[in-house]
């Protein structure tokens, strides 16, 4: 099979403008963004996010492990097959950080027979989205420092502002900086960090947004930090906020492009499912509901994260919960959660291992981590559906004890998926399980049940996701978190959602407990408020929030030839 690189060059995309059509988007509607993709206007977006919604799929996976499991294939993969079994189908997915890009994945526009495209421009800069963001963030950076250098008007405490810098990049020697050195002229002395732009209020802010009075609302409802008397302070105040919106104004609109097949499919917002709350936008959810019978959208890593804040997070904002959940799962993330690699989350087994067959570990895997996937997800009320993301290696007795085992945690069907290999033809029984678990759920009316209220306080949040979804005993607030959660309760914000910022690769705060550990406490050592994107974000045990480059970055595998074309990692 060629690679994803090849795949990709070879294809012929559809004149965008033919895309769009296929969800009934004029030219007139469309900001041309270069060749085979398009942001969609302000008027088109207002006259459709009122129409009538289709059917929201969310497609989730288990806890990721170091050699992929295949969940944005699944997603455009099933988007194909939905068009392919006759139903009018888009999708929703994030756009890629530069720092996973650089770092470890090496692009994240799908694979093999399932990408979206154009695959160079999506994984490189794109529209330029994140590159707002990060500008927006950073202005209001600046005009913080400057607040501070020309009298301090507002009586801002410098020791405690809580807005850090951004930059798309991994970058560990930025977590904790030192700025305005260098004498007056260079502004006051501080103690400053960076986190990664998927990291930022601004880029959550971004994706919960319904307009743009809402965007600008938000945006000046940021806390930067606290004047000298204990009060909060907001972006507003410094009259930051009008800027910061209009470099976001294209930022806003959704992204347009098209899959393999020529399918219409959305790609806005990047917020990351670690440290952040993991989704795509929901003015782009709310465009292509509006357009299509069935969308597919995807949440970042595994279900205790990203699908996890669509149910407490994205959900709550937006009013639309997702009618079907498919569970994307592959036998090689099972045999690691079954102990077949050893007790290490991060640690790459040899080709040789990876295809060994391994029954028993399997059932481990799926019997453990599976199972705690799937019984989560049930708790929310809406029906699951299993798909066994299928590799050449994988043998039938692997799979039938896999699928066994999916069917006695709860998925109401279990299908294998091989649209990697075969595009929408090879998700066509997922397609078919999807389209009757959506009808029969609207039809029985079942309602979205999430864990908690608004009114819950912030620290009983945290405690039912710890113990429901983690399986934690429960939580313990170390004394520096607990001292800025008491504040940000007496500035009024105590009942915002938590977005649990943890590792991925475990049900809890160490990402070498595999399978579905138990007899463990979530150590929370931080409490960040993110007033304008609604919610506080709880850190938990080591999770950074601006990422580091492995040994070997991706980076190193990058290149570029004489004629400007791409070379290396995406091939």
């Amino acid at each position: 099979m060629q690679s994803d690189l090849e795949i990709a060059r070879d294809a012929e995309m559809e004149d965008i403008s033919a895309i769009a059509w296929k969800l009934g988007i004029g030219d007139g509607e469309l900001m041309p963004m270069g060749t085979g993709k398009a942001k969609i206007t302000w008027p088109a977006l207002k006259n459709r996010i009122t129409k009538p919604q289709g059917s929201l799929i969310l497609v989730t996976s288990v806890n990721p492990t170091p050699f992929g499991e295949g969940k944005t294939v699944t997603t455009i993969g099933l988007t194909q097959a939905l068009n392919r079994i006759g139903k009018r189908a888009t999708c929703v997915i994030r756009e890629p950080s530069m720092g996973p890009v650089f770092g470890i994945k090496g692009g994240a526009a799908g694979g093999g027979l399932s990408q979206v495209l154009p695959m160079e421009d999506i994984n490189l800069h794109f529209t330029g989205d994140l590159h707002a963001v990060t500008s927006a963030h950073n202005l209001l950076s600046s005009m913080i420092d400057n607040h501070l250098k020309h009298g301090n008007k507002q009586k801002i405490d410098s020791s405690r502002i809580i807005w850090p810098r951004v930059v798309d990049l991994n970058d560990r020697s930025l977590r904790n900086v030192t700025v305005g050195l260098g004498g007056p002229a260079n502004g006051m002395v501080r103690e400053d960090r960076f986190d990664i732009t998927a990291a930022s209020e601004v880029m959550a802010i971004l994706v919960l947004a319904k307009d743009y009075a809402d965007l600008r609302k938000r945006l000046g409802e940021i806390v930067i930090g606290q004047r000298v008397d204990g009060t909060p302070i907001k972006s507003d105040d410094i009259e930051a906020a009008g800027a910061m919106s209009l470099l976001l104004r294209d930022a806003f609109l959704p992204n347009l492009v098209q899959t393999l097949e020529g399918d219409p499919a959305f790609i806005h917002g990047g917020p990351f499912a670690n440290i952040a709350h993991g989704n795509s936008s929901i003015i782009a959810d709310r465009l292509a509901l509006s357009a299509a019978d069935f969308v597919v959208t995807e949440a970042g890593f595994g279900s205790d994260m990203g699908a996890e804040k669509f149910m407490h997070i994205k959900a709550a904002n937006s009013g639309k919960a997702a009618d079907c959940v498919v569970m994307n799962v592959t036998i090689r993330s099972m045999k690691l959660h079954g102990g077949a690699f050893g007790e290490r989350a991060a640690r790459r087994p040899s080709k040789e291992e990876l295809e060994k067959e391994d029954v028993d570990a399997v059932r481990k895997g799926a019997e453990s981590n599976l199972d705690r996937h799937i019984t989560n997800m049930t708790q929310f009320g809406m029906p699951i559906i299993v798909s066994v993301n299928r590799f050449a290696s994988d043998t039938d007795a692997e799979l039938e004890c896999l699928m066994e085992c999916a069917r006695a945690s709860g998925a109401v069907e279990v299908c294998l998926t091989e649209v990697h290999s075969k595009g929408g033809a090879g998700g066509t029984p997922l397609a078919k399980a999807v389209v009757s678990a959506c009808q029969d759920h609207i039809a029985a009316g079942r309602p979205f049940t999430p864990l908690f209220n608004n009114n819950t306080p912030i620290e009983e949040k945290a405690l039912r996701v710890a113990t429901r979804i983690y399986g934690a005993d429960g939580i313990n607030i170390h004394a520096k978190a607990d001292r800025q959660l008491k504040q940000i309760k007496s500035w009024g914000y105590g009942n915002l959602p938590v977005c649990m910022a943890k590792t991925q690769y475990s049900f809890s705060h160490d990402p070498n407990l595999l399978g579905a550990p138990t007899g463990f406490e979530i150590p929370i050592r931080e409490f960040r408020l993110n007033a304008g994107a609604g919610f506080v974000v709880a850190v938990l045990g080591e999770i950074m929030t601006m990422p580091g480059l492995p040994k070997r970055p991706a980076a190193a595998d990058m290149d570029m030839d004489e004629n400007g074309n791409l070379l290396g990692v995406f091939g």
